[in-house]
């Protein structure tokens, strides 16, 4: 897992860099996926070819702003981009329709109204996290992301033994909370 996230990582540093090869390779990747749920869903091959490359676009504007933090994998991220905005083409020209019965479509606008509401949290989370500062960042990415036990942080960042780690880490997400809610 956490080398598929150096990798990820990795790939989107080139791309903020510009990297060429880097582009051709998430193109490749990713969008076969895409251009094939479009085309499922009403849409013609050439307008999911665009769509998939509008996606593109934001994930190189994105990866070259130094706030940017990508929270899910490349191809996650480039499918929640791509549908987002097939389904603001076919609000803006309603000439495309689905296989379904206007209360999905309903569900559709749902999806992208949470999908919009999410990345708005995930934004605030990492402003509050980039305002607690260390140690309680490093603390709490080792305990929720890393997955590691109370034992390995209490020796990673010199704890006396597991449970002042864990008196560290709950006081670490109160102010978490307090920052959080307070944006």
């Amino acid at each position: 897992m956490y080398e598929t996230l150096d990798t990820e990582l990795q790939t989107l540093d080139a791309l903020a860099k510009g990297s060429r090869q880097a582009t051709e390779q998430v193109y490749r990747q990713h969008s076969k996926i895409v251009i094939g749920w479009i085309v499922q869903n009403g849409g013609e091959a050439s307008d999911a070819e665009d769509v998939f490359q509008e996606a593109m676009v934001v994930l190189f504007e994105k990866a070259q702003a130094a706030e940017f933090r990508l929270t899910c994998k490349i191809g996650t991220y480039l499918f929640a981009v791509s549908k987002h905005l097939w389904y603001k083409k076919i609000k803006q020209n309603q000439r495309v329709s689905f296989n379904t019965e206007p209360e999905e479509n309903i569900a559709y606008e749902e999806d992208i109204t949470g999908h919009e509401e999410r990345e708005l949290h995930y934004e605030q989370l990492n402003w509050a996290l980039d305002k607690l500062g260390e140690p309680c960042r490093s603390l709490l990415k080792a305990f929720y992301q890393s997955e590691k036990s109370m034992q390995q942080i209490a020796a990673d960042f010199g704890y006396t033994n597991a449970d002042n780690a864990k008196t560290q880490k709950y006081k670490c997400l109160n102010r978490l909370r307090k920052l959080f809610y307070k944006a």
